[in-house]
This record gives C-alpha cells, structure tokens and sequence, in this order.
C-alpha cells in the first residue's frame, strides 16, 4: 500500500458524535445545506518523490472529508420514462464490453455519456442489443440525484437483458455508505481514529438528504447484492484502487461470497471496517504499483485491472476549481492508463466538473 497519512482537502474535519446529532437530516447552515456541494481546492498531501508537490489528496480515512465537489450550477433532470423492454436477441457471440466510472448522481451526464456511446436512445432506452455494461460503483452522494441514477441502472438491466446483452454494476464504497448511514445511522462504530457513525461520515462525504428521502427497500436490496469484483474478457473489474480485496478472498467468488455474508450479518463493526477497507485508494499509483496491481491479477486472473473511486485529476496531479468555472477544472480527454499500463482508471471527476466516463474496452489508444 503506497498510501500515506498527510493532510488534505478531505483532512479537514473529523466526523464524530459530536457532529450531525439527527439521522436523515442535512444541517441547513453547515458544510452540507440542503442542496450545497462543498466546493474546494486541493491542498499539498505527502506523494512519492516523482510526483508533483501538488494537488495529490492524502490517504482518505472514513472519518475525514474525502474529495471535493466543484459546483456545476443547475443539473437539469433528464426524464427517463419506462417503456416495453425489446424484444430479446440472439446471445451466441457476445456484444460489445463497455465500462462506466463513477457517477455520483449525475443523472443528466450519464444519460448524455450513455447517449454518445449508442447504449441508449433519445428516450433513454437501452438501444445497444447484446452490448455488455458495467457500472463500477459509486451511484450516489455529492451529486443532485443519486436515486434516480440507481432506478436507471437497475431498468437499463431488465432492457439490456431482454435484448440479449447486460448491464451490470459492482458495489462501491458509497454503495456501502449509504448502506450504512440508513441501517445504522448515529450507532458508533470502533473506527480507529476516535468514535464515528456512519451517518455522520455520509454527510461530510457529500451524502445528499434528498437521496435519503426517496431510498427505499428495492434499492438497499440493490446494493447489498452488488458484487465487488467480477472478471470479463481478461480485464479485472473492481470499484477501488486498492490491494484490500485480497483481505477478503482467494477468489472472485470468494470475495463476494464474503462480502454478502458481512452485509447479512449486519454488524454494524464489520460493515464499518469493509466500508474503511474499500476507501483505501492509490495503490497502483506511484513506485511499487504495478506489483500491486499483479498481486491482484495473480490472484483473481485477468491481465489488466480497470477500476473507479480516485479521480483521474488526482492521478494525474491535477485539480478542479474552487469557483466552479468549467473552464478552469481539470482536462480529462478519456481513461488514464498507467502502472506499467496494467491499470485503467475510469473516474474522470465528474464532481470536479470533469468529466463522466463511459468507454468501450479494448480500448483504442
């Protein structure tokens, strides 16, 4: 793991008991105002000797701040009506593998994004037949309209389906974060770094009260059924850049298997520590992360690992702007590929007024 302790954008405040005392609600003066996204510049972190001074966030602890959100002004809401699935085509060779990176609630861009790839119409049905989608995580929080990203990717699996391709998703960490704030919401947890509650680490980590309101049994099933790691054409799916995965397996299905059976049991210890364990970020970046991303691909098969959660600005040594100028934040052209090219990073900073991801594989660079 390359990640060190430093302090950050997101070192800024500790959530503990001591901060958002009432579950569900968004303290209408604090950080997170009903309908604020908070809005900072990246401060100098600890990095390895070859990378820039700046602009790299420390290592992110679930009790800190994680990365900031650039205010992009109104989202206009894109309306996604359900119509009759079509009619289900012949799966003998398989479509097209497409990957999209973290969304974040940023309805309106990922029907844009899914739009200019052809996996769905003007009237936001799936139009791609046998095309293969994954989603890698993050659906909520920080953005204007994380459920109604969930109800999309969940419909776009029954069309997909019914055409003969997919669309498929992998559990993030926010997954697991709003997991946690609504079983558990002000319950303490052993963190490490002091007492913590989910519900409080939600909040300061962009967790939206409008989310909250509208999340309902359908979607906590969701999530809690997502898997964490899947393997498709020699290219290792997962959500996080971190080694932590192999704390939970020896296998894909291992991992999974452990990861359903920690959210069944429903201690709010053991959800809280795979919750921290899949915050880690960073350990394919910098000297030594091509081993670790052979660790993983030794060990769960695949020839390169594609993954979301740490923005490619981040990776790049770039940050957006506090003032949430468009023109001034962070260049993202497409897929960031390094580590000896055995990592692709499909977050483009869409809370940063990057860019969200949504890119064929192999891809054509």
């Amino acid at each position: 793991m390359t990640q060190g302790a430093g302090q950050g954008p997101e070192a800024e405040r500790t959530a503990t008991l001591r901060d958002f005392r009432v579950p569900g609600y968004v303290n209408e003066t604090g950080p997170y105002a009903r309908g604020a996204h908070p809005a900072e510049t990246a401060r100098s972190a600890e990095t390895a000797p070859a990378a820039p001074k700046e602009g790299y966030p420390a290592a992110y602890t679930p009790t800190e701040r994680d990365l900031p959100v650039i205010r992009r002004g109104d989202t206009l809401r894109v309306a996604v009506d359900s119509v009759a699935a079509p009619t289900r085509q012949s799966a003998a060779v398989p479509g097209p593998l497409y990957v999209v990176g973290d969304v974040h609630g940023y309805l309106d861009q990922l029907v844009a994004a899914l739009q200019d790839e052809g996996l769905i119409d003007s009237a936001g049905q799936w139009c791609a037949g046998t095309a293969r989608l994954w989603f890698l995580g993050d659906f909520t929080d920080r953005g204007p309209d994380g459920i109604g990203v969930i109800d999309l990717v969940m419909r776009l699996s029954a069309e997909a389906a019914a055409a003969g391709g997919y669309c498929k998703a992998l559990m993030g960490n926010h997954e697991l974060l709003l997991l946690g704030a609504k079983r558990y919401g002000d319950t303490p947890v052993n963190s490490g770094a002091g007492t913590a509650t989910f519900q409080a680490a939600w909040l300061l980590n962009g967790g939206q009260k409008s989310d909250m309101d509208r999340l309902q049994d359908h979607h906590l099933q969701w999530m809690a059924r997502l898997d964490a790691v899947e393997a498709v054409d020699g290219y290792l799916l997962v959500h996080s850049d971190t080694t932590s995965y192999l704390d939970y397996g020896a296998s894909i299905e291992e991992v999974n298997d452990t990861v359903h059976e920690t959210l069944t049991r429903n201690d709010v210890n053991e959800v809280w520590d795979l919750f921290r364990k899949f915050t880690k970020r960073f350990s394919f970046r910098d000297e030594g992360g091509a081993d670790a991303v052979r660790s993983l691909l030794d060990t769960y098969g695949g020839t390169r690992i594609v993954h979301g959660h740490s923005p490619i600005p981040y990776l790049l040594g770039e940050v957006g702007s506090e003032d949430g100028d468009e023109s001034a934040g962070p260049v993202v052209e497409g897929p960031h590929v390094y580590a000896d090219g055995l990592a692709i990073a499909m977050d483009g900073g869409v809370t940063m007024a990057g860019k969200l991801l949504v890119r064929q594989l192999p891809l054509d660079i």
